[in-house]
């Protein structure tokens, strides 16, 4: 699995947790709904600072987000 799918679908298990729409998490984290989307469909790469965002309004650790994406990748200590 590519790394943009990885976050794609971690991004969207922690929005749907905090039960936020696409929309509305775009517009709490000052994106637009579009780069959300293309995010969870894995077609985007998050930036170190998009990452950060997304993370304090989903209320995880930016880490907590790399983590299960390793997990996911394969990747593991």
């Amino acid at each position: 699995m590519r790394t943009e799918e990885a976050f794609g679908i971690v991004l969207k298990k922690y929005r749907n947790k905090q039960s936020l729409s696409q929309e509305k998490l775009a517009i709490n984290c000052e994106l637009d709904r579009t780069y959300i989307s293309l995010l969870e469909r894995g077609k985007r790469n998050p930036s170190l600072g998009n990452i950060f965002k997304l993370a304090n309004e989903l209320d995880i650790k930016p880490s907590q987000l790399i983590v299960e994406v390793e997990k996911l990748v394969g990747i593991s200590d």
